[in-house]
């Protein structure tokens, strides 16, 4: 179902945005810009043992707005499609391979991730995704091949995939310290609801997901990003980097409350510091 009253409303709130009154591309890039500003990436769920299983508008606005959390990809542009259709876009979700930061003795990455593409008024489509973490594109990017396109943090690209075995797959990149670096494979089939579901069932439970077995969370600032992978915080700012080790998983915590805006009231205390200090430096 698409994301209707009360939750457009508190969803604009939680996002500072203003009303909307078109479903146009300046209307997207500052949706966009906005979510991304105000929602961190986080997986906490995962990380203790919560499966993410409802991925329905109600769902996803108890958590990601009423309660003041984040997510990952499904729920973060879960949140944002459900609103996006209520607001007049048209939208498609799909499917991609995550290939970033992945070695190539780790073989072919699965289709975990999602990402939306979105139409507006007038028909001209854009790639939207509020949930990749670290390099997350911090605003819609035009679903075209080939051409460099400048964000208000790195640029990135479009390409087509020479490595795998089907023409349509496309490959994002983004320019990081001026080399391109592959983020994900994008398959532009639109995907059903249950293979969004089995997908996002198994990087929230899977003994070996990346989402159980570590701690990841990251913010986009207006002039900057800030991860924490772990007990590794780490501040990207005008081209420099800040790193910071933090001591133990109380530290951790003060960071995911303070520095990342996470309200951690819905988490067993006790279960979110063992589970934390259980992976502190995976």
């Amino acid at each position: 179902m698409p994301l209707v009253t009360p939750h457009l409303p508190a969803y604009l709130a939680r996002i500072e945005h203003p009303p909307v009154v078109a479903a146009d591309a300046p209307t997207l890039a500052s949706l966009t810009a906005a979510h991304v500003r105000r929602i961190p990436f986080e997986n906490l769920d995962p990380l203790c043992g919560v499966p993410v299983a409802d991925l329905s508008a109600d769902a996803l606005a108890g958590k990601l707005v009423s309660a003041g959390r984040g997510g990952f990809c499904y729920e973060q542009n879960g949140l944002i499609g459900h609103a996006l259709r209520a607001l007049g876009f048209g939208v498609e979700r799909l499917a991609a391979r995550v290939v970033w930061m992945r070695p190539p003795e780790a073989g072919t990455a699965p289709q975990t991730h999602e990402l939306l593409a979105v139409s507006v008024a007038g028909g001209e489509r854009f790639l939207v995704d509020v949930g990749f973490g670290d390099p997350t594109p911090p605003q819609p990017l035009r679903d075209v091949l080939g051409i460099e396109q400048e964000t208000t943090h790195e640029t990135y690209r479009l390409v087509p995939d020479v490595t795998s075995s089907a023409s349509r797959f496309v490959r994002l990149e983004a320019r990081i310290r001026d080399r391109w670096q592959p983020l994900y494979v994008i398959d532009p089939e639109p995907r059903s609801a249950i293979d969004r579901r089995v997908a996002c069932w198994y990087v929230s439970t899977h003994p070996e997901s990346a989402f159980v077995t570590t701690l990841k969370a990251a913010a986009v600032t207006d002039d900057g990003r800030l991860t924490l992978a772990g007990r590794r915080l780490a501040e990207h700012r005008g081209g420099e980097t800040t790193r910071v080790v933090l001591p133990d998983a109380s530290s951790v915590i003060e960071v995911l409350a303070s520095r990342f805006g996470i309200a951690l009231g819905g988490i067993d205390p006790d279960l979110l510091e063992s589970r934390i200090a259980a992976v502190l430096d995976a």
